[in-house]
C-alpha cells in the first residue's frame, strides 16, 4: 500500500532537488564574491602585517625618544614657571591700581579734549 500517491512524490523529489540546486548556487556566489573581494583588496596595495609591526615599532622608538627630549628641555621652563606663579599674586593689586589709573587718565583726556573744543570756538566767535 501506497499512502502517498506519485504526483505528490514527484513535487517532493522535484523541490528537494530544487533546494540542493540552489544551496550549490549558494555556494558559488559566496565563492565568487570571496574571489572578487580577495582581488579587489589585493589591487589596493594594503600594508602587510609584518611591515606594520616594524613601523609600529618605529614610531614607537621615534615617541620614546621625543619624550625623552621634552623631559631634557623641561628644567628650565619649570624654574620659569615656579617664579611665573608667584607674581600673578602680585600683579592683581596692580591690575586694579593700573585700572584706577587708566580710569584717571582717560578722566583727564576727555577733560582735555573738552577744553581745546571750547578755547576753539571762543577763538573763532
Amino acid at each position: 500500500m501506497q499512502s502517498k500517491s506519485r504526483p505528490l512524490d514527484d513535487i517532493s523529489n522535484f523541490l528537494t532537488n530544487a533546494a540542493g540546486a540552489l544551496k550549490g548556487v549558494g555556494d558559488e556566489v559566496k565563492a565568487m564574491s570571496r574571489s572578487q573581494a580577495e582581488k579587489f583588496i589585493a589591487d589596493m596595495d594594503l600594508v602587510s602585517r609584518d611591515e606594520h609591526e616594524v613601523l609600529k615599532a618605529r614610531l614607537d622608538k621615534a615617541l620614546a625618544e621625543i619624550e625623552a627630549l621634552k623631559k631634557a628641555k623641561s628644567p628650565k621652563p619649570a624654574a620659569k614657571k615656579s617664579a611665573s606663579t608667584k607674581k600673578p599674586a602680585s600683579t592683581k593689586k596692580t591690575v586694579s591700581a593700573a585700572k584706577e589709573g587708566s580710569a584717571k587718565k582717560s578722566a583727564t583726556a576727555r577733560a582735555g579734549a573738552k577744553k581745546p573744543a571750547s578755547t576753539k570756538s571762543n577763538k573763532s566767535s
